[in-house]
């Protein structure tokens, strides 16, 4: 069955990914793209797309915006592009929505298509899935102003050092406590590292391992291993052994947009 598929999303790279695993399924006869959310609206109103790749976090118009102006009940098949992590993809879930969590797999892609596709030839119309206001209170939660920790107060004989968590190059857990790896220096801190895990912007830090989070940018290198996981090597020459949990995150990070 030909479908027209809509992706909505104001990064290039993010639209051109999509476009380039959208563009090797036969039955897509048609892709549009809309650069944000106000051009989102009138794409979905007049173009009527049979499927609609919406990010959920873009200025001025989020991916709540573009529901609530259309109305959920008027939404095409919708597919939730979100950069958030594993709680909000569990609410997703929950409420029987698709996603597709930044960096988009090919592997995950592929699953989130099929369903769509499913519906699409099962003439099920609009299909945000789940209840239309559960869905509208899902994306309202989602797109709140998410507040990440930028400064963490370290104490150390008798003075505290403020450590900017930009500066932070990787972190290793040690039972209770942290270890912050700046540069040459290294700070421990005394909370877990599922809790600080929480309060970091995960579109700048990722965890590689259960005992290992890592600031994205200072990665330069994933060298595969034997069993799925990877070795990440860091700017400053640091290796460090990514667990086979989670190694698809690790993966997705090789994900090129530009098919080769």
């Amino acid at each position: 069955m030909p479908y027209t598929a809509l992706i909505v999303d104001d990064e290039p790279l993010a639209r051109g990914g999509l476009r380039a695993l959208l563009v090797r399924d036969p039955d897509c006869a048609e892709i549009l793209e809309a650069v944000n959310g106000k051009e989102a609206v009138p794409a979905i109103v007049e173009r009527r797309p049979d499927l609609v790749f919406l990010d959920v976090q873009m200025p001025e118009l989020d991916g709540l915006g573009v529901v609530s102006a259309v109305g959920a009940e008027r939404m095409p098949a919708t597919i939730f592009v979100t950069a958030h992590d594993e709680h909000a993809i569990a609410a997703f879930e929950m409420n029987a929505v698709d996603y597709l969590l930044k960096p988009v797999t090919e592997e995950r892609f592929a699953q989130a298509l099929a369903r769509a596709k499913t519906r699409l030839q099962g003439g099920a119309g609009a299909a945000l899935g789940g209840d239309s206001r559960q869905v509208l209170d899902l994306l309202e939660a989602l797109v709140a102003p998410q507040r990440h920790v930028r400064r963490i107060a370290v104490k150390s004989s008798g003075r505290t050092v403020f450590v900017d968590v930009d500066d932070v190059d990787w972190i290793a857990a040690a039972e209770n406590y942290v270890e912050l790896h700046v540069g040459r220096e290294s700070h421990l801190l005394h909370v877990t590292l599922t809790t600080l895990e929480r309060s970091l912007d995960p579109a700048r830090f990722l965890r590689i391992h259960r005992s290992t989070i890592v600031q994205v940018p200072r990665i330069v290198e994933l060298v595969p291993g034997a069993h799925g996981e990877f070795e990440v090597v860091l700017r400053d020459g640091t290796r460090l052994n990514s667990g086979r949990t989670y190694a698809e995150r690790v993966r997705a990070l090789a994900n090129n947009p530009f098919p080769g």
